[in-house]
């Protein structure tokens, strides 16, 4: 199913750019679109012609089987900018690959890897204004797939389309994040398809969310679904945990994301000598780490949030504060760190940033 036609990038440039009509200093997370996006279909068992066109909502018939059996998978990358004005990506390879197992997963086609990046930093070229530079300015993009057919049956749809569309960010999550460790609700399940970045992962987490955020919380930390005893995620990001002085976070597996964000900061912290380890973690451990102080930190990691502090979390009934470490913490330094690699401020060590 991976066949393509014959390569050839079809680009028709928007008539005038919206980027005067944006306040970038007002961004709401997701909201506001680049000039252009890209997109190619999956059509006779092959991927067509790909294309760059202005940003413009398009028409898709109400039998497609992405609204009827949820085959749809995504990414979330960024691009950044230096004060020189030179563009950068971060692991652009680890989502190329990502998106593909996770489409493998859902019985879909896989993308070609130079219709990608072809298709990716052409696109990025094109719009590469909207991509501002300074620290904690970036250029969220979202690729994703959807399977198009216009049939009700229950079975793989034959025809998809690939897209990828831009937004200007900031910092996804302001400030510190309250949670709520999920003792019924579970994100996934041994055999699923909880490793990959399908969008039904998502639409399943949003009620129980919502249950801990009318309780005053801003997300949840996911348990196992067989006995609610292992920390696995948090909300849609990775979860790290420090006690004393040694990071912990769980591995990957069918339940956990294995996400970009999450191996990089495992690297960063082996490259500053931060005793960093990959193993199961119970919530009793955590529990008892608040209990008797030596639990310093908790904090989420994500292409979005990049690190997003914990402050607090309740399990069964009880509060657990967080000590305040301010500049000192792990997240702080190893979010400092990665922000400068991102940025071109610092060293790459480890080959991570791609010029477009």
């Amino acid at each position: 199913m991976s066949n393509t036609t014959t390569f050839s990038l079809h680009i028709e440039k928007a008539k005038e750019s919206r980027l005067s009509t944006v306040d970038f200093t007002d961004l709401p997370f997701g909201k506001t679109f680049t000039d252009h996006m890209f997109y190619c279909d999956f059509i006779d068992g092959a991927w067509q012609q790909p294309k760059i066109v202005p940003y413009q909502a398009m028409t898709i018939d109400p039998s497609a089987r992405v609204f009827h059996y949820g085959q749809a998978v995504f990414e979330g990358m960024k691009a950044y900018k230096d004060e020189d004005g030179n563009a950068f990506l971060f692991r652009p390879e680890e989502n190329f690959n990502r998106i593909n197992k996770s489409a493998a997963r859902l019985a879909m086609p896989e993308f070609p890897k130079a219709y990608f990046f072809e298709g990716l930093t052409t696109l990025l070229d094109m719009d590469k204004d909207w991509i501002k530079p300074g620290v904690g300015n970036s250029l969220y993009i979202r690729p994703f797939v959807i399977a198009t057919d216009s049939a009700i049956a229950a079975a793989p749809s034959e025809n998809y389309r690939f897209m990828i569309i831009c937004s200007p960010a900031k910092a996804y999550y302001k400030g510190t994040v309250k949670v709520l460790i999920a003792e019924k609700y579970s994100r996934s399940a041994n055999g699923g398809v909880g490793f990959a970045k399908a969008a039904g992962n998502y639409a399943a987490q949003f009620y129980p969310t919502r249950l801990a955020q009318e309780k005053g919380y801003q997300q949840v930390i996911w348990t196992d679904a067989d006995t609610h005893t292992l920390l696995e995620e948090a909300g849609t990001m990775n979860v790290f945990f420090r006690i004393n002085d040694t990071l912990i976070t769980a591995p990957v597996s069918d339940r956990i994301l294995d996400g970009v964000t999450r191996k990089s900061l495992i690297q960063l912290a082996k490259d500053n000598d931060l005793d960093c380890e990959v193993r199961p973690i119970k919530v009793d451990e955590i529990v008892e780490a608040s209990k008797n102080g030596t639990l310093k930190e908790i904090f989420g990691a994500g292409t979005a949030a990049v690190i997003s502090p914990i402050s607090a979390f309740e399990y069964k009934d009880e509060m657990h504060e967080l000590p305040e470490i301010n500049d000192a913490s792990y997240s702080s330094v190893l979010k400092s760190k990665m922000l400068a690699i991102q940025h071109n401020l610092a060293e790459d060590k480890n080959g991570w940033r791609y010029e477009i």
